[in-house]
Formats: structure tokens, C-alpha cells, sequence
């Protein structure tokens, strides 16, 4: 890797230049001596050059929000449109995620929206919680007042997706967007503390899933997964109970339940229950659970990957069973929520020693010398080595969030969080200033205004903005060499984008 120079960012202000308006420069990056960077820092370097003009756009996180943050946009960049059996040599490295487990912060105060993420490890019998990022907490007011305004946000679901086969011989990726697939109890998204100062007649928020399953060995597990995952897991919201538990932990039982109920019927195991009456002293009715054997739904050496999102107005909840990847763009920052299940992973290197398995270096760190990841749905061969159990992670969302990527490691072999996160928000950007809605403020944009609207359905299918940037990333994973099937959903997480027209 060759030296890149870096130039400490320094704030300060231009009040009494030329221009007709104050300009506040923030961030400073030298790309002089870097001719092999990173693609996102040409096309930042090309938009500067071709005169792209930041004042003249405007954009709003929340309806209502007084906060704007202006950003430099310019003409697109295009990018080759390559096929199946495309082959470019790239000299791309593969990104690698690497993880550090750290002690237990507690959560925010009372009255305060805590912007901390937890992720509830469902492998270890005790629940074991670490923190991955520990960002700022913003205060929003009184209990009563701010719940109600945060949980009645009804939130629209911005999505698009792309699946492409790439180098590969065969599709095995499977990808779903489920908007409105269930609704969510108030007590699973807070302490029932918070939700005493919320409106009673709120008793549900309508949920959105996304999920990404990578398979091996064959599609016939990640089909399956993309047919039956949700479903499991709007039975599960369901049947949750408000006992002791947390809602945190509740939403790890449900996803653990979730995601090995689906494991088993991948190899076979139908679990099943039966209710006797008054089978004790007390005359309440037992439940005993016993495995009917039936069918596998694929042989015992396919599996898959899942990574998936429930999305609400108030939290995010992604859980994470292998390698694929959830990367939150928070302002211009990229917030890994999730991690790479990998066998050289300290910790589930020591979980498969422990089963009695072993990692073998074969080509990179492997189950046996086989498997490159550490977790599965399916790959009956391999247990109890691997598992499908999934780690959780839950974050409360904020007015600087940007966008949610959920992603095949067909793009994250060729491209770093900071590099997706930065084109996804700036491809959302750029649709918008081209064919979004102008500000109402200039009166020679009404017409414009009335025109982008109607040929927009916000929130009914595939948002084109969100679309533009998922094809974006697909192609230029592709272009810089991925080698592997690559599945990309860009959820835009903005509630509202504006634009004022140049003056």
C-alpha cells in the first residue's frame, strides 16, 4: 500500500471573501499522492473540479426539522455497464472487518433518545452484550411529549434493490423488501417507562424488512430464506411476551427463534408442539415440543448467508447470521451494524474449537478448511460447528441518518463501508438535485414541483433514488473486480429532501 498523505482537518471561515454568502469548509483531503484511492475519491475530486455548486441545495432530515446540511454535488460519472462474463482485472484489496469486543455502557438517561448501539450476542448463554459504537446521545425533551413525537413519525420506506450474477456461473444471492410486513408493538421498541408518556391509542408502529441471503453450495437455502425468514418472524413479534426480559432481549429471542426454526426446516427438522391439559398440580396446561423428521429442502452441503433490517419510524434492528453486511451512513460517517461471522474471529474461532471443529488456512481462514464463514443457515455437515444463530443489533434512529446498505460480500470484497456509504448518499443526492422536488420557495419551480411528484410514488415499490444508487454500487463492485454474486438494498432513511434553485 503505498503512503497517502494526510492533512489535519481544520474548520474555518471565508466571511469576507468574493462570494456573496459565508462558506464554512470542514474537511480538507489530500489526494495528490494517491493515484490508486479509492473510486469515491475520484468521482468527490471530479465533481469539485466540473463546478459542482453546494449552495443551491438544501436537505432536510425530518419534516419540520430546522436542520440543514448543504452538500457539493455535480454532473454523474459514468460507470461501464458490464454483463455476467464481463472480465476486468482490478487491483482492488478485499475489505476486511475487524472487531473488538468492549465493556457494557449503559443506556441513555430518561428523556433523552439514546443513539448508542447494542448488540445482544445470542451464542452465549448469558446474553453477552457489547457495544460496537458508542455515538453521541441528543437530548429531545420531556418523556411525554418527545415519545409521542418520535413514535407517531409515520415513516415511509424508501428502498431499491439490484441482484446481479457478476463472474459468477450461477445466481445464488436471493434479496426481499417486505415494506409493511408487520406491526410492532411499542413495547418491543422502548421500556415501558418511555412508553407510559405515549399517546394510549398508539399501540403499534408498521415495521419494514429487508433481507440480503448469500447462498453456497446452490440457491435452494437462500430461496428459502427469502420465502419463509419474515414470515417466521412476524410470528415470533407476535407471540412476544412482556415478561422480565427487556425489549432488546426480546427482540433476540425472536430473531434467534426465527432464524433456527428456518434452520431446521432447511435440514429437515420440523419442530412441532402439543398442548396437554392439567398435566401438573397446579391444573394449568403443559406444552411438549418434539422434531417431526420430513424432507430437507437442499443437500446437507448447501447454506446461505442473512442479513436482515426491521425498520421503524424510532429503531433500526438488524440481525446477522455469516458474512454478509449492514453499514449505516450516519451524516457522512459509515456505522457498521453488523459484523462479519469469519473463523478467524477470536471469539467464534474459540466457539468452533470448543464444538470440536477445526480452522484450517486454506485460501483464507476456513471451517475445516471448507466454509469461510463461521455461521449458517443450513450446512448440516458442518454443525454443530456452525450454527444459525444471529447477533443483534439495535440502534435508535436519528435526524442525521442517511441511508441503510444491506449487501452480498460480492461488494464488500472490493469496497470499504466509508466507500459505499459515501457513494450511496451522494448517488440519493444527486438523483434528487436532477429530478427531484424543488423548494416551494421559488416560484419558478412550482411547475417542476407538481411535475417530479406525480412521477415519483414515494414509498409504493422501488424509489428511484435509492434504486439509482444500489445500480450504482452493483456496477462498480462489478467494474472493480468482485468476483462473486453481488446483492445490494440502499434504503434512504431521509424523510424529506429539498432543494432550492439557483438564484
Amino acid at each position: 500500500m503505498k503512503d497517502v498523505t494526510l492533512v489535519l482537518p481544520l474548520p474555518f471561515s471565508m466571511t469576507n471573501s468574493l462570494c456573496n454568502s459565508s462558506m464554512d469548509i470542514d474537511h480538507l483531503e489530500s489526494i495528490a499522492d494517491a493515484p490508486e484511492s479509492l473510486i469515491s475519491d475520484r468521482i468527490a475530486a471530479e465533481l469539485l473540479v466540473e463546478g459542482g455548486d453546494g449552495d443551491d441545495l438544501e436537505v432536510r432530515t425530518l419534516p419540520g426539522s430546522d436542520e440543514e446540511d448543504s452538500t457539493s454535488i455535480g454532473p454523474e460519472q459514468s460507470v461501464l455497464d458490464l454483463s455476467c462474463n464481463t472480465v476486468l482485472a482490478s487491483s482492488s484489496g478485499s475489505a476486511k472487518s475487524i472487531s473488538s469486543c468492549v465493556e457494557i455502557i449503559e443506556g441513555s438517561a430518561l428523556g433523552k433518545l439514546g443513539s448508542e448501539i447494542v448488540t445482544i450476542d445470542s451464542s452465549d448463554s448469558d446474553s453477552r452484550v457489547i457495544s460496537i459504537v458508542n455515538l453521541v446521545v441528543q437530548d429531545i425533551g420531556a418523556i411525554g411529549s418527545s415519545a409521542s413525537k418520535i413514535f407517531s413519525l409515520n415513516y415511509i420506506p424508501l428502498w431499491g434493490s439490484t441482484s446481479i450474477c457478476g463472474r459468477r456461473p450461477e445466481m445464488e444471492d436471493a434479496v426481499v423488501m417486505k415494506p409493511w410486513f408487520c406491526d410492532i408493538p411499542i413495547e418491543m421498541l422502548s421500556d415501558n417507562h418511555f412508553v407510559d408518556g405515549v399517546n394510549p391509542s398508539l399501540t403499534h408502529l408498521p415495521g419494514h424488512f429487508f433481507g440480503v441471503y448469500d447462498g453456497h453450495g446452490g440457491s435452494q437455502v437462500a430461496n428459502y430464506c427469502r420465502e419463509r425468514i419474515h414470515t417466521v418472524l412476524i410470528e415470533e413479534v407476535q407471540n412476544a411476551n412482556n415478561g422480565p426480559d427487556t425489549w432488546q432481549k426480546q427482540w433476540e429471542m425472536a430473531f434467534t427463534r426465527c432464524f433456527v426454526k428456518v434452520d431446521d426446516e432447511v435440514g429437515g427438522r420440523v419442530r412441532q408442539s402439543l398442548v396437554e391439559s392439567t398435566s401438573d398440580i397446579s391444573g394449568a396446561d403443559s406444552t411438549l415440543s418434539f422434531t417431526l423428521p420430513s424432507d430437507p429442502i437442499a443437500p446437507e452441503t448447501v447454506g446461505s448467508t442473512a442479513v436482515v433490517a426491521v425498520i421503524c419510524s424510532s429503531h433500526i434492528i438488524v440481525a446477522n447470521c455469516g458474512d454478509s453486511r449492514a453499514v449505516l451512513c450516519r451524516g457522512k460517517q459509515p456505522v457498521a451494524l453488523s459484523v462479519d461471522h469469519k473463523p478467524d474471529r477470536e471469539d467464534e474461532y474459540a466457539r468452533i474449537e470448543a464444538a470440536g471443529g477445526k480452522v484450517i488456512q486454506w485460501n483464507g481462514y476456513r471451517v475445516y478448511g471448507v466454509l469461510a464463514m463461521s455461521r449458517s443457515i443450513g450446512d448440516r455437515y458442518l454443525k454443530p460447528s456452525i450454527i444459525p444463530d444471529p447477533e443483534v443489533t439495535i440502534v435508535p434512529r436519528t435526524r442525521e441518518d442517511e441511508c441503510l446498505i444491506l449487501a452480498s460480500d460480492g461488494l464488500w470484497d472490493v469496497m470499504l463501508n466509508e466507500e459505499a456509504c459515501d457513494i450511496a448518499r451522494r448517488r440519493i443526492l444527486l438523483w434528487h438535485k436532477k429530478k427531484g422536488v424543488f423548494s416551494s420557495s421559488s416560484p419558478s419551480s412550482s411547475s417542476s414541483s407538481s411535475s417530479a411528484t406525480s412521477t415519483v410514488s414515494r414509498g409504493e415499490g422501488a424509489d428511484p433514488a435509492a434504486q439509482a444508487a444500489a445500480d450504482y454500487l452493483s456496477r462498480l463492485a462489478l467494474q472493480k473486480g468482485s468476483k462473486d454474486n453481488i446483492t445490494v438494498i440502499v434504503v434512504d432513511l431521509k424523510a424529506q429532501r429539498k432543494f432550492k434553485s439557483r438564484t
